[in-house]
């Protein structure tokens, strides 16, 4: 399941994986919640945001050419 609704903090114990966004961060994988295990590692939906984060990223700063 994917969502950005609001949830409950059943639904984060039961996920499969679990990530906060930001500016500084970008995509990051949250393995722990209240003591609970949520996973070991970034999951493949973490890691796919990431990479499409970062392709992102590159492609905005190569269009920002500086002039010579």
């Amino acid at each position: 399941m994917c969502s950005s609704d609001l949830f409950s903090l059943t639904d984060v114990y039961g996920a499969d994986e679990a990530f906060v966004t930001g500016t500084f961060a970008g995509v990051a994988p949250v393995t722990e919640i209240d003591g609970r295990k949520i996973s070991d590692a970034r999951g493949p939906m973490v890691e796919r945001l990431q990479n499409l984060y970062r392709e992102l990223i590159a492609r905005d700063v190569a269009a920002c050419k500086l002039p010579a």
